[in-house]
């Protein structure tokens, strides 16, 4: 695990609201976790100077207003550029907080959920350290008259005896190099096995090395995602992760969904074409997981690879045709292990692929290797898995029971649908609050430059904030009574401009409109109607959660308040909320590194039962009902609802 940072105490005057932050952070995302608002629309660049604080103790580093020098500003600091390096008391001056009429200026303090760490320590201590590709070091006796056995036998023997390894098979390239090899290294080998999964299975004999090789044993994890590759590069004799890289993924130029790429299959030499660009796409992860490593590429022993459905088929070039089309059915959900040559991957030719498999057509490999990775399966606690992106996958259950579905809930949760959605890249707006009276606001972008769009965790914390405010109502309709000054008619209705041209990376105003939060709210009523849907086939309802796993790109960033503000997530307690960060990528680690994971997984999936959302007759239902902030029954969001009923009432049946 890395070091943790430095924390240091910032004190805020004059509501003297105290907590920790992380070195080097900025005193404006200080005041956010904090619950503070400070007027400041650039996105913390330091070009629109409303967010003037005074330093009263303790220094920082930067923040100098521009024009002038440290001796004459009094302690004066821009908020957004001052970085803390020590503990500091800062006071918030009237003009950056604007308060009026006796309100405060204060915003709701967020909660955080839980990290999901893993190391591989934990596996060792969990007694589940068994990788599945192993090598072992064979110092044999030469042949002799008396023991004139073939060199293979000798081999066999010797694991059985010295490793306990049984029913061993000799792949034929290995054959074909066992006499050479073995006399070349004086009769001490190093042989590689792929380990059986299975009580009484065969071990295959992948490869054979003169000399002791025990230390230089690499494999691969790989997360296949529709629109990004990532993998680690994994030291099996350690166990440790030596580099990490991630990639676009090339089919992205036929189409962002996964529907465009299957209609590109389709075309003559389309399938072939997606297969190709996949693996390109994945060889470019391994060039550079290789380049940061001091691994070489015939080192390389397994790659252990998940993906969604229809990823894997387009891998396998395998047809995918009947993926989109009723009852949807997919060539296969298992998969045998794949030589890596096979696949025209950058490995050596011993190397073994072996991929998580799928569900259905709509949840794949990579929701099965989050499920696996989380520690879902293992628990008695009933857990809701949702992994929320462009389709939002959700899996409910413990180690007794699990079902799982699938729903599209369109791009906004990546930055797609809206005026000026983006992904989560430099210059993103990526959190937010507004004054209630002056409709001034406070944003933050991805490293601190001009603004140049909405991503789809900042989407969630602003349309989150405008309703708690009341800027927007239930419906999500801004209340032009309030006389916002960043209220105007624009040609898709009203907006609120969130920073204007002169403050912002593009030249352009940025603003949010009625449609986008249309677009927004369609997005997270899919989410929520699935999750509750689902409930409903088992006869559970959201109270009865007691852990929510969150995973996903989306997930890693969500803001949980906002989430459960708007009714995207079940209002569960925070502690109960677990981030997995990218489960698929986690569980390909995990099954890297224990047979005993790949063990389990079959039986896991054997026991999910999958629920198509479009043939449950409720699910509409619960979908138009969640089309409201944050849903028209505000019973299932009690601490929302007492928050919000002064400002936004509550929604019509």
């Amino acid at each position: 695990m890395a070091e943790k940072t430095a924390e240091f105490t910032v004190t805020f005057l004059p509501s003297g609201r105290r907590l920790e932050v992380e070195e080097g952070e900025s005193l404006i995302f200080a005041a956010r976790q904090a619950g503070i608002h400070i007027n400041a629309s650039c996105g913390g660049s330091g070009v629109c100077g409303k967010c003037r604080v005074v330093v009263e103790e303790g220094e920082v580093s930067g923040g100098l207003p521009q024009g002038l020098e440290e001796v004459a500003t009094g302690g004066v600091r821009q908020a957004c550029t001052a970085l803390l390096s020590g503990d500091v008391t800062v006071r918030i001056p009237e003009e950056s907080m604007v308060r009026k009429g006796g309100l405060t200026s204060e915003i709701p303090v967020r909660n955080r959920a839980a990290i999901h760490y893993y190391d591989i320590e934990d596996v060792r201590e969990a007694g589940l350290y068994w990788p599945p590709v192993e090598k072992f070091y064979l110092e044999l006796e030469p042949p002799a008259a008396a023991d004139n056995i073939s060199d293979g036998a000798r081999i066999v023997r010797h694991l059985r005896e010295h490793y306990d390894v049984h029913r061993v098979v000799i792949s034929l390239p290995v054959m074909r190099k066992i006499r050479r090899v073995l006399r070349e290294g004086a009769f001490k080998v190093t042989v590689t096995i792929a380990k059986t999964i299975r009580e009484g299975g065969k071990n295959y004999v992948l490869n054979i090395q003169a000399g002791n090789w025990l230390q230089r044993n690499f494999a691969l994890a790989v997360d296949l995602g529709t629109t990004t590759v990532y993998g680690v590069l994994l030291d099996l004799y350690t166990g440790k992760v030596l580099s990490r890289s991630a990639e676009y993924n090339q089919q992205i130029s036929y189409g962002e969904d996964v529907i465009s790429r299957i209609i590109q299959a389709e075309k003559p030499k389309g399938l072939e074409l997606m297969q190709e660009l996949a693996v390109s796409s994945i060889n470019k992860v391994i060039d550079d997981l290789l380049r940061k490593s001091d691994a070489e590429p015939d080192e390389l022993t397994s790659l252990t690879l998940a993906g969604n459905t229809i990823m894997t088929h387009l891998l396998l070039e395998l047809e995918p045709h009947n993926i989109r089309r009723s009852p949807y059915v997919p060539v296969n959900t298992f998969f045998p292990p794949i030589r890596a040559r096979d696949l025209k991957l950058d490995m050596p030719d011993h190397a073994v692929v072996m991929l998580y498999p799928a569900i259905s057509s709509y949840v794949g490999g990579d929701i099965v290797a989050g499920v696996m990775g989380s520690g879902m399966y293992l628990t008695d606690k009933l857990s809701l898995f949702i992994d929320i992106g462009t389709n939002g996958e959700i899996v409910i259950g413990n180690r007794e029971w699990l079902v799982c579905s699938a729903c599209s809930a369109g791009p906004a949760f990546e930055g797609g649908g809206i005026s000026h959605g983006m992904r989560a890249a430099v210059g993103a707006i990526r959190d937010f609050s507004i004054h209630p009276v002056t409709c001034e606001p406070m944003i933050i972008t991805i490293g601190n430059k001009p603004p140049l769009g909405i991503c789809g965790s900042g989407l969630l914390i602003i349309v989150a904030a405008l309703f708690e405010s009341g800027v927007v109502d239930h419906r999500g309709k801004f209340d032009r009574s309030l006389g916002c000054p960043r209220f105007r008619e624009g040609r898709d209705g009203y907006e609120y401009v969130l920073v204007w041209d002169s403050e912002s990376g593009t030249g352009s105003d940025i603003f949010l409109t009625e449609v986008d939060i249309e677009n927004f709210l369609r997005a997270k009523a899919a989410i929520f109607a699935g999750v509750k849907t689902l409930l409903e086939e088992v006869g559970l309802t959201v109270n009865d959660l007691e852990q929510v796993i969150l995973a996903g790109t989306f997930g890693s960033f969500l803001d949980l308040d906002s989430a459960m503000t708007v009714g995207l997530l079940p209002e569960v307690e925070p502690e109960k909320v677990l981030y997995v960060g990218n489960g698929s990528l986690m569980g390909c680690w995990m099954s890297g590194v224990s047979n005993h994971i790949r063990r389990h997984v079959v039986e896991v999936v054997r026991r999910i039962t999958n629920f198509e959302l479009s043939e449950v007759a409720g699910f509409k239902d619960q979908y138009v009902a969640s089309m409201f902030l944050p849903h028209t029954d505000l019973s299932l969001f009690p601490a929302a609802a007492e928050r919000l009923q002064p400002v936004s009432g509550r929604p019509e049946e």
